[in-house]
């Protein structure tokens, strides 16, 4: 697997020593490069990433703050000049805090933390099966079935996600919407937003990039799913 990382950091030199060092190691892939933390929250607005390398001392939003103000599940390593943030970045469930001047050996050790979270993750979400009509997810240590047809939408909920259906309470499980999406059927089941994957049997409803549940839930479609989404609507609405 690959871990997708982005770097932040105000300073140009530490910022293109963590991208050499991202580019060394092969189980990471750069995704890239913010100077600040209000770049970043641009960038994710339409890009998924496993892993951050956050510089904590920035102007205007400091790396601390702009990783607890984070909605989806992204796993931080923090780089600074500066020790005492330390007990705080472990508070956030950080996978690591490492100072600078940072080496690689230092670099590469910490990476490896990170790995072995994601290679323990996966085989958390491992769990769960799809028939051609229904799935299996194991929710609250209970194994439940799914009927495809029955599911609104799939919505991310940091590590978990949540499962939205017609006429019962949303189940939630430990699963990454990615492996979710992986599973379903595409040409039944569409994501539309780094957030959710929706049912496309169940769209009755569009109105400024927003899909319409019920009347009450708004479901946005991200830019990077735009064109995919449109494909469908030109393909199965009559305009």
């Amino acid at each position: 697997m690959k871990i997708k990382c982005l770097a932040i950091d105000d300073e140009p030199l530490a910022l293109k020593q963590i991208s050499n060092y991202i580019d060394k190691v092969p189980f990471l892939e750069n995704m890239g490069l913010c100077q600040s933390a209000y770049e970043a929250m641009d960038y994710l607005e339409n890009n998924e990433v496993d892993l951050m390398f956050v510089d904590i001392n920035m102007p205007d939003l400091n790396g601390m703050d702009f990783v607890k103000s984070l909605t989806q599940k992204i796993q931080i390593i923090f780089t600074t000049a500066y020790s005492e943030f330390a007990i705080e970045g472990f508070k956030v469930d950080a996978v690591d805090y490492i100072l600078k001047p940072i080496s690689f050996e230092v670099f590469l050790k910490s990476v490896n933390k990170a790995k072995t979270w994601f290679e323990i993750h996966q085989k958390q979400s491992e769990t769960i099966q799809t028939t051609k009509d229904c799935l299996f997810v194991k929710s609250e240590y209970k194994l439940v079935r799914i009927m495809l047809s029955d599911i609104k939408y799939i919505e991310s909920a940091n590590e978990y996600i949540q499962i939205h259906l017609t006429n019962s309470q949303p189940v939630t499980t430990l699963i990454r919407l990615k492996s979710m999406e992986e599973q379903l059927p595409k040409d039944k089941f569409m994501r539309v937003h780094r957030s959710f994957i929706v049912n496309l049997d169940r769209v009755n409803e569009i109105e400024r990039n927003r899909i319409i549940f019920d009347h009450k839930t708004y479901i946005p479609i991200g830019d990077q799913y735009k064109d995919n989404f449109q494909a469908f609507i030109d393909k199965t609405f009559m305009l």
